[in-house]
């Protein structure tokens, strides 16, 4: 080589442990997570376990992708597992025996199921998951998030799960619709948004739901409700009064309208209607209805308030509306108003009073110019009782009140309280209270008797010590505690 070559590779050689050096240069905000994520999965690589798993999978798609036609679940997991086999036989798969069974259970996951999300789904004690990237799944269990060290291989399969999960339900999530809501087989909700919306890449969020429906004697066990509590509750939704759940973003207002459902004699006819069916009414004669996005060219669409709006041509002797967020409050106002008692529906609010303000501020975007006494009036008339929940820094979901909406003082609403939750002292760093009634006779006891409907006077008395519609002092209330096996026994046995 000659001096002059030797020369020009020192020169390159230098200016590029200069540049490796020189400080990087700050990264936007928007950016940031991008290229940190990006560092990190080159740092991390693809581990030949993965990459051995994405080459099976893909050969396993294309012999059993011209097959699929017209073949059962049972069929479609035969011929994927008989196409599994042969293909670790003819390829060089380099898998040990000990870790084939492991092998062929990941690959039939990520081929018929979904991939790394199937043992979260699986497992109990998980109410959510919630996806931020292919890599990084979070679960919440017992009220608290947490990581997992679980990932997709990478994105594409990450992607293909969500377009898999949505298009079962006929739906689907591109860049023209980058948001959808869909549900799994099991009833489990779930919402996906990709970008561009999405900056950081596609996101995931999946809220479980119980296979077996939570009864009124899970929500005691939990300490949600109390013995009172359901033997008032239950009289209620049999006594046809309207109610309205209340609460912020998971704190169990679905749960709490599924079990309040239960109640519900089975002779009657029910209609609900939900954007996701979550609910899981159990009464012979139920009616479910689910809203529909708009399709590709933008028509199409039927939303809350046009299933409303048909309901109330069904015949129904309830309307249950999974949610109310917008127009569609003054269409279920009016239901609710117009023979339909006993319908019930959940709306997002902090506390019973904001709940009333939710309603208004929903019924003037149907777009009618009403006074807001006019409004006032429909919503007094209508709504008898809001359940308020409220989710604890510890992560137990509570009932925080229950309200009774007593009718129409010049332009005010009123509300009384029937039961209020009451904080007490605890141990240190724990968080602890107590549901009691506030002693005071709610009105729609006369509405429940002529419905032939009794509730014992014993559920609404205040706890020793309080005067009526104050809190019991610190300590001396009835604490929430889980009934024994004969209370629980009596009750059935009196409904």
């Amino acid at each position: 080589m000659k001096l002059s070559e030797k020369l020009a590779a020192l020169e390159q050689e230098e200016s590029r442990e200069a540049e490796s050096t020189a400080p990087e240069p700050k990264a936007a905000p928007a950016a940031a997570n991008v290229a940190k994520r990006a560092r990190a999965a080159k740092a991390k690589g693809t581990s030949p376990w993965d990459a051995t798993k994405r080459k099976v999978r893909e050969l396993v798609l294309e012999e059993v992708a011209p097959k699929m036609q017209g073949l059962t679940a049972e069929e479609l997991a035969a011929e994927v597992r008989s196409a599994l086999d042969q293909i670790l036989q003819r390829e060089d798969v380099e898998v040990t025996p000990l870790e084939r069974r492991r092998f062929v259970q990941e690959v039939m996951s990520d081929t018929l199921g979904y991939g790394p999300l199937d043992p979260l789904l699986a497992d109990e004690s998980i109410t959510e998951v919630m996806c931020n990237a292919y890599d990084d799944i979070w679960v919440e269990r017992e009220g608290r998030v947490e990581h997992t060290d679980l990932s997709f291989t990478d994105d594409t399969q990450y992607r293909a799960v969500i377009d898999k999960i949505v298009s079962a339900v006929g739906r689907r999530v591109d860049e023209a619709s980058p948001m959808v809501d869909a549900r799994l087989p099991d009833g489990s909700r779930v919402n996906a948004i990709i970008p561009p919306l999405a900056l950081h890449g596609a996101v995931l969020t999946i809220r479980k739901f119980s296979k077996d429906p939570y009864t009124a004697k899970d929500l005691i066990n939990f300490g949600t409700w109390t013995l009172d509590l359901v033997t008032v509750m239950e009289a209620c939704v049999r006594g046809k009064l309207n109610i309205l759940v209340s609460g912020g973003t998971g704190t169990g207002k679905t749960t709490n309208l599924n079990v309040l459902s239960a109640f519900i004699p089975d002779g009657e006819r029910v209609i609900t209607i939900e954007d996701s069916a979550e609910l899981q009414l159990q009464q012979p004669h139920v009616i479910n209805l689910e809203t529909r996005p708009p399709s590709a060219e933008g028509t199409g669409q039927v939303s809350i308030r046009d299933l409303v709006k048909n309901a109330l041509r069904m015949r129904p002797d309830r309307i249950i509306v999974g949610e109310c967020r917008a127009a569609e409050a003054l269409d279920m106002l009016q239901a609710m108003n117009t023979g339909h008692e006993g319908s019930m529906t959940t709306v997002h609010a902090n506390a019973s009073r904001d709940a009333i303000s939710r309603l208004e501020t929903m019924v003037l975007m149907a777009g009618y110019d009403l006074p807001v006494r006019a409004i006032r009036e429909q919503i007094a008339s209508a709504i008898d009782l809001i359940l308020q929940v409220s989710r604890m820094p510890d992560g137990r979901r509570v009932i925080t009140a229950v309200t009774e909406v007593q009718g129409l003082e010049g332009d005010m609403i009123l509300l009384q309280d029937i039961f209020k939750y009451r904080s007490v002292p605890g141990a240190p760093g724990t968080v602890s209270g107590e549901l009691v009634a506030t002693g005071l006779r709610p009105k729609f006891i006369d509405k429940l008797n002529e419905n032939h409907v009794e509730v014992p006077a014993s559920a609404f008395k205040a706890p020793v010590g309080a005067a009526p519609g104050r809190p019991a002092p610190a300590g001396r209330g009835r604490k929430v505690r889980v009934p024994s096996a004969r209370e629980v026994a009596d009750q059935e046995r009196l409904r």
